[in-house]
C-alpha cells in the first residue's frame, strides 16, 4: 500500500459501511452463471484502418442475456507471440468510437479491447451496441430500470465487462493468464466491479472511479450521472427506498472489498462529478473481504488541483510504468 503526497487525513482513513444487501453475492453468482452459459464469442473480423503498426478487428461477444456487445480489438502488427491484454472500460455517456480513438495500450506493447457501453453512445461518442432491455425509471442510462436490481442497467452493463475479459481470452494473440483491466468514470467503475467478480486478473487500474460510495455521492452531487439520480428522485419522491435498495447491488464499494488484484487508483481532489471521497472509499476498503494470506498491493494518486480530469497525460505515464512493474517485476527491480 503507498500513496502519492498531499493526501489529507480524512480521506486516508475514510471507509464508510456501504450498505451491502444480504444475497449480493448470491445476485451476482446468479447474474453471471447465466451469462456464462453461452459462448463468449460471436464475430471477430479484420477493421481495415490506415494504420499501418497497428492491427485491428471488430468484435461481438455475447454479453448479458446473450445480447451482441461490440468491441474493438487492437495489437501491435507483426508481433506473433501472445500478448498481455487490457479491456478498457468507456466513460458514461460514451461507445467505443473509431478503432484509433484510444490507442495508448496497443501502442505500449499490450493487446487490447475497448469495450462499447451498451445504449449509452451519443452523448460523448459514437457506439452501436443497443440496450433492449426496457423497464421503469428515468430517460438517462444512469435510471434505466433502477427501481429493481435485476432490471437496472448497471446490472448488464456490469455483465457485459465481466463478458469481454472472457471474450478477451479466447482471442487469438492474447496471453490469458494475464489480463488487465482499466478505465476513468464510469469505465473506473466497471473496472472495480469487474475486480470484484473475477478473481484471476493481473492488474486493476481505476481513475475517477463511478458507482462507488453511491447513496452519499448522489446526495453530494449535482453533476451528471450521480446528479441525474438525484433529478429522478426529485420527482419520484415515493421511489428512494428502491433506489437505494437497486444501487447497493452495484455500489463499486462492495466490489473493491472482494478484489484480489494488484490495483492502481487515481482521484482529482477537486472532482465534483465523482467526489475523491468516493474513490477512497473503494481505495481504502481494496481487498478487504478477499480472504487472502497477504492483502492485495494497492496504489493511490492524487491531483490536489484537478478535478474529473484528474492527471490526464501524467497519469497515464503512471499507469504504464506501474503495470510494466506488476507484469514484469524482475525487470522492474533490475534483476
Amino acid at each position: 500500500m503507498s500513496h502519492s503526497p498531499s493526501i489529507p487525513d480524512e480521506l486516508r482513513r475514510y471507509a464508510p459501511q456501504v450498505v451491502e444487501p444480504d444475497d449480493f453475492d448470491e445476485f451476482w453468482r446468479d447474474t453471471l452463471a447465466a451469462a456464462t452459459a453461452r459462448p463468449v464469442l460471436v464475430d471477430v473480423r479484420p477493421e481495415p484502418t490506415d494504420l499501418r503498426l497497428l492491427d485491428s478487428w471488430d468484435v461481438t461477444f455475447a454479453g448479458f442475456d446473450g445480447d451482441p456487445v461490440r468491441a474493438w480489438y487492437t495489437r501491435p502488427a507483426g508481433v506473433r507471440e501472445p500478448l498481455p491484454a487490457v479491456v478498457e472500460y468507456a466513460g458514461y455517456g460514451r461507445g467505443r468510437g473509431l478503432p484509433h480513438e484510444r490507442l495508448t495500450w496497443p501502442v505500449a506493447g499490450y493487446a487490447h479491447l475497448l469495450m462499447d457501453n451498451r445504449g449509452q453512445a451519443g452523448q460523448y461518442g459514437a457506439g452501436d451496441t443497443a440496450d433492449p432491455h426496457g423497464a421503469p425509471g428515468g430517460p438517462w442510462p444512469v435510471t434505466w430500470g433502477i427501481l429493481d436490481p435485476r432490471d437496472y442497467h448497471y446490472r448488464r452493463l456490469i455483465t457485459d465487462a465481466v463478458r469481454a475479459v472472457e471474450a478477451v481470452r479466447a482471442l487469438p494473440g492474447v496471453d490469458a493468464d494475464r489480463v488487465s483491466v482499466v478505465g476513468n468514470s464510469q469505465g473506473g467503475g466497471l473496472a472495480l466491479a469487474v475486480a470484484g467478480l473475477v478473481d484471476d486478473l493481473s492488474a486493476v487500474l481505476t481513475t475517477a472511479p463511478f458507482l462507488c460510495d453511491m447513496q452519499r455521492a448522489v446526495q453530494l452531487c449535482e453533476p451528471a450521472p450521480y446528479g441525474e439520480i438525484a433529478r429522478y428522485l426529485a420527482v419520484h419522491r415515493e421511489a428512494e427506498e428502491a433506489v437505494w435498495r437497486t444501487l447497493s447491488y452495484v455500489d463499486g464499494v462492495s466490489f473493491a472489498r472482494r478484489a484480489t488484484a494488484p490495483a492502481h487508483f487515481g482521484v482529482g481532489l477537486r472532482d465534483t462529478v465523482c467526489p475523491p471521497t468516493t474513490g477512497f472509499a473503494a481505495y481504502n476498503q481494496y481487498g478487504a473481504a478477499a480472504r487472502l494470506p497477504v492483502p492485495p498491493a494497492r496504489e493511490m494518486y492524487v491531483y490536489p488541483f484537478n478535478g474529473h480530469e484528474g492527471g490526464e497525460a501524467v497519469h497515464v505515464r503512471r499507469q504504464l510504468r506501474w503495470l510494466d512493474a506488476v507484469l514484469h517485476p524482475a525487470r522492474a527491480s533490475g534483476h
